[in-house]
């Protein structure tokens, strides 16, 4: 299994890794979020563009609501679909690429990509927690000891977002289908209180309660983008 040196958009260069120490201000985990009395039929901050990206299977998303174009802070929100409306199923803050976001990522870029994608495969050091996705133990996906120790168990728990990367395989296998200066490797993974370099991280707890909920049967991805363009 390749090793975590060249993860979360920075293809085997770890000094520019999602754990890759940054300044910025921790946010606290906001807990689960109540079920809607009436659940929306439509993905809430969510316009037409991206909307039609999503599977008609898919009865699971990850929403991930970015604060601005140029902002690393932003907001997940877990829907579930088991009728005619999305419920909402847990929310906590979290971060995304510490520039932001863009419609054309590139490696090293600093910005997590905006779209849909799906979510196949998980991972990280920690044993399976009772993850649905497949899940890789390994030790392979350890930050690096020369980061700062906040950053240490960034890849604890890592899901896959499937960006330029071969689904079915372990998070951190680099094969990248479009070209290593589209980047790769962009993750669901445990926040270190600051932006990354492309992918998205939130609490400890938020990872443990997307693994044990997102189900392969119920076709999970992951809507993601500033909520300027999300709305679009």
């Amino acid at each position: 299994m390749a090793v975590a040196a060249g993860v979360c958009g920075a293809l085997l260069i770890p000094l520019t890794s999602c754990g890759a120490p940054q300044g910025g201000t921790s946010h606290r985990d906001t807990g689960h979020g109540k079920a809607r009395a009436t659940a929306p039929e439509r993905l809430p901050g969510v316009g037409d563009r991206l909307r039609s990206k999503i599977p008609k299977t898919s009865r699971q998303v990850v929403a991930v609501y970015g604060a601005g174009k140029d902002s690393p802070d932003a907001t997940v929100v877990l829907y579930t679909k088991d009728g005619a409306g999305w419920e909402t199923s847990g929310r906590w803050a979290a971060h995304n690429g510490k520039k932001g976001w863009t419609t054309d990522h590139r490696e090293n870029d600093k910005r997590s990509p905006v779209g849909v994608f799906t979510l196949s495969d998980a991972g990280g050091v920690l044993p399976d927690p009772g993850a649905l996705l497949p899940y890789a133990e390994s030790a392979s996906f350890q930050a690096p000891h020369y980061w700062s120790k906040s950053h240490w168990h960034d890849f604890d728990y890592v899901i896959a977002i499937d960006y330029n990367r071969l689904k079915g395989t372990p998070p951190n296998e680099p094969t990248r289908p479009r070209g290593r200066t589209k980047g790769g490797s962009i993750w669901l993974h445990m926040d270190h209180g600051s932006g990354t370099s492309a992918c998205v991280s939130v609490p400890k707890s938020a990872m443990r309660v997307l693994l044990r909920t997102l189900d392969p049967r119920r076709h999970p991805v992951v809507v993601m983008g500033d909520r300027a363009t999300l709305k679009v």
